[in-house]
């Protein structure tokens, strides 16, 4: 027998009616465990996306604490080699400021993370250049600033004597002689000094030889300035 439609009531007979009437809790009992059912499948769905909004906020504030930590560690690392480079180079770095300049983005872009950058600047700051020998153009160079301090020292020396022929004796006049000795004697001993520098910027040490070759070209050059000029 098909099923009584609401329409159908009023033509029906009782028994079909009525038999229609127990089938109607049947009905609802199911409709209401479906509606039941559906509602727990979306809460079980709905609790579990809201678990794995909660996992992934977890773990994207675990990523920004990591990453906030990794800054940290680049910004240290970062200062720490701008300071030694700015040691190392000295003036010509100072003009870029003390302090670490504002990071800018790299013009090579790919899968090099910070570390890498930052170990190739840390080999390039820690390079130190091959040191150049004292070659024969550099012993020459040393002879002329022997040279020059004899002549120099020798040209104080004389003024500062004549200084001491003058009048007003008994007075600070009576030192310029052993003040000319000094001169004379300190004018050498500077040269070795810029000999030095000059040794210093090659990344040798002044060597005996070279240390000779100054201060001998210096004491023989003075010497023989002065005999010069008291013949």
């Amino acid at each position: 027998m098909s099923e009584i439609q609401p329409a159908d009531f009023d033509t029906a007979d009782y028994r079909a009616v009525l038999r229609r009437l127990t089938t109607l809790d049947d009905e609802a009992a199911g409709l209401r465990a479906e509606a039941e059912r559906w509602h727990d499948e979306r809460l079980t769905a709905a609790d579990q996306a809201v678990a794995e909004a909660r996992a992934s906020l977890a773990e994207a504030e675990a990523s920004v604490v990591e990453a906030q930590r990794g800054l940290e560690a680049v910004d240290a690392k970062a200062n720490n080699l701008w300071s030694e480079f700015v040691h190392k180079v000295g003036p010509p770095a100072e003009r870029y400021g003390r302090t670490l300049p504002p990071p800018a983005v790299p013009r090579q872009r790919g899968d090099r993370d910070a570390s890498e950058y930052l170990d190739e600047v840390a080999t390039r700051v820690s390079y130190v250049p091959p040191a150049r020998p004292i070659n024969t153009g550099v012993k020459f160079l040393f002879g002329v600033f022997g040279f020059l301090s004899g002549v120099v020292g020798v040209l104080a020396y004389q003024l500062l004597r004549e200084k001491a022929a003058g009048p007003g004796a008994g007075t600070w006049r009576d030192a310029l002689p052993v003040i000319a000795l000094v001169v004379l004697l300190a004018c050498p001993v500077l040269a070795v000094v810029a000999a030095k520098r000059v040794a210093d910027r090659r990344g040798v040490g002044l060597t005996a030889g070279a240390f000779g070759i100054v201060l001998l070209t210096g004491l023989i050059t003075a010497a023989l300035f002065l005999a010069a000029l008291r013949s």
